[in-house]
């Protein structure tokens, strides 16, 4: 009898091992496919309680999308969790539709900062990314690209052989950096020539002085050029001023430059424009942040007839500099449309290392007129012609080409100087000289 009764025990125990082991079985499998999504649910649940009150923006569909890549994709665990998320923050600084604004991952922000303290060899040229490759944006004054005939809007496609091709722009900027002295050959389309060019740069770590004058000839003309707006770049202008006192006429040549220091070109303008006069006003999200800056001297309004030279690589303070005196009718602008960086960013540092350069305001001139995604459009247009490049046209000893809109530029004074017509207007000197008249292509009228 009781070894019946132990045998039914044993078997009840079998039934109840069985029956465990086989709900075990499907628990898992259960767990397998549906856990995660169970844990979305939740993570996604939190989401909008923790966080919708501040944030209008649902990411339930960035959650799902990642859960099922991590679920489903054959190499999701050679996935790195965090360069996948630097990337989808390129993607939403990059769908703002503005090229000033950027996201830098850790490794980036240190190289974006070696830029700003010039700590770094290359061929000294802005470039920026295109569908494919990396375009010159801007090219420096003196700098290894300008010498090489490099051209703003070429398209860098190689470097050493090495294609650029769907590089990150940092990654594309690797392959061209290298030591000092040392050589890099690049592969250039250009939009009027046929065929690709193979272009030799010497690399280099260049300090350029922010400003430079000479007395130009016989002539009582000034000539500064002001290369970039440094801390020092007002000082430096003002010494010029003085050394230049003499003189009647004044050059103020603003190509290649690319900018830097706002309160640099308000200190420089408040050198030429009379007092109180608002320079550029800093335009924000919240109106109450909105800058004025007035010009700021205690002497007699500047009498000087001056010229500013720009062209497609004069940025930011530059376009501030040349509008404002452009809007007091204190000078004529000679050669091409500016470069048209008309805001302001802000550097925002994450706590990984990274760091968000973001649009935070916009520049008005003291007419209140904003050119961002415009030019400033020059009173007298003269481009450089295809000879100006030619060895026979270059300086002595120089390696730099003829300089045509320079020579245009002591042309319009010197004009003026004959006349002896100080008051003369742009628009009275273009009816006695009508070659120098801007010439209005039809899809810009």
């Amino acid at each position: 009898m009781n070894k019946d009764k132990n045998s039914n025990n044993y078997l009840q125990l079998f039934v109840i091992f069985l029956t465990s082991f086989i709900l075990w079985i499907i628990f898992s499998f259960y767990i397998d496919n549906n856990w995660n999504n169970e844990l979305l649910k939740i993570d996604n649940w939190l989401l909008k309680t923790n966080y919708s009150n501040k944030w209008d923006l649902d990411l339930t569909k960035f959650y799902n999308v990642y859960d099922l890549i991590k679920l489903n994709n054959y190499d999701s665990e050679s996935i790195n969790k965090n360069e996948l998320v630097d990337s989808a923050i390129k993607w939403l600084v990059e769908w703002l539709w503005d090229k000033h604004s950027e996201f830098f991952d850790k490794k980036e922000t240190k190289q974006f900062n070696d830029v700003l303290a010039w700590d770094f060899e290359w061929i000294w040229a802005v470039v920026e990314k295109n569908p494919l490759w990396v375009n010159i944006e801007r090219l420096i004054k003196w700098s290894p690209a300008k010498k090489a005939w490099l051209k703003s809007w070429d398209i860098i496609i190689s470097a050493n052989w090495e294609k650029l091709e769907w590089l990150w722009l940092y990654e594309a900027v690797e392959k061209i950096k290298g030591p000092a002295w040392t050589k890099v050959l690049l592969e250039v389309i250009r939009a009027w020539e046929k065929n690709i060019l193979e272009i030799e740069v010497t690399r280099d770590k260049i300090k350029i002085p922010s400003v430079d004058t000479e007395i130009l000839e016989d002539w009582k003309i000034a000539y500064i050029s002001i290369n970039m707006f440094w801390e020092d770049t007002a000082k430096e202008f003002k010494k010029a001023l003085e050394k230049n006192k003499n003189a009647e006429w004044l050059i103020i040549d603003l190509r290649d430059n690319w900018g830097w220091y706002l309160q640099s070109a308000v200190s420089i303008l408040s050198d030429l424009v009379e007092n109180d006069k608002v320079l550029v006003t800093t335009k924000y999200k919240d109106i109450f942040s909105n800058i004025s800056y007035p010009s700021i001297n205690n002497w007699d309004e500047y009498k000087w007839k001056i010229v500013v030279l720009i062209n497609e690589n004069s940025a930011s303070a530059s376009e501030i500099t040349a509008w404002a005196l452009k809007d007091y009718k204190k000078a004529i602008l000679v050669w091409k449309k500016s470069y048209w960086k008309w805001s302001v960013q802000k550097p925002f540092d994450l706590n990984d290392g990274s760091m968000l350069k973001l649009t935070v305001a916009k520049w008005f001139t003291p007419n209140d007129n904003n050119i961002d995604w415009e030019w400033i459009m020059p009173d007298i247009e003269v481009d450089f012609k295809k000879e100006d490049y030619t060895p026979e046209k270059w300086k002595e000893e120089e390696f730099v080409p003829y300089d045509r809109q320079l020579e245009v530029a002591k042309e319009v004074l010197n004009t003026f100087i004959k006349d002896d017509a100080y008051k003369l207007s742009i628009d009275n000197f273009l009816e006695k000289n009508e070659e120098y008249k801007p010439k209005i292509k039809e899809n810009e009228e």
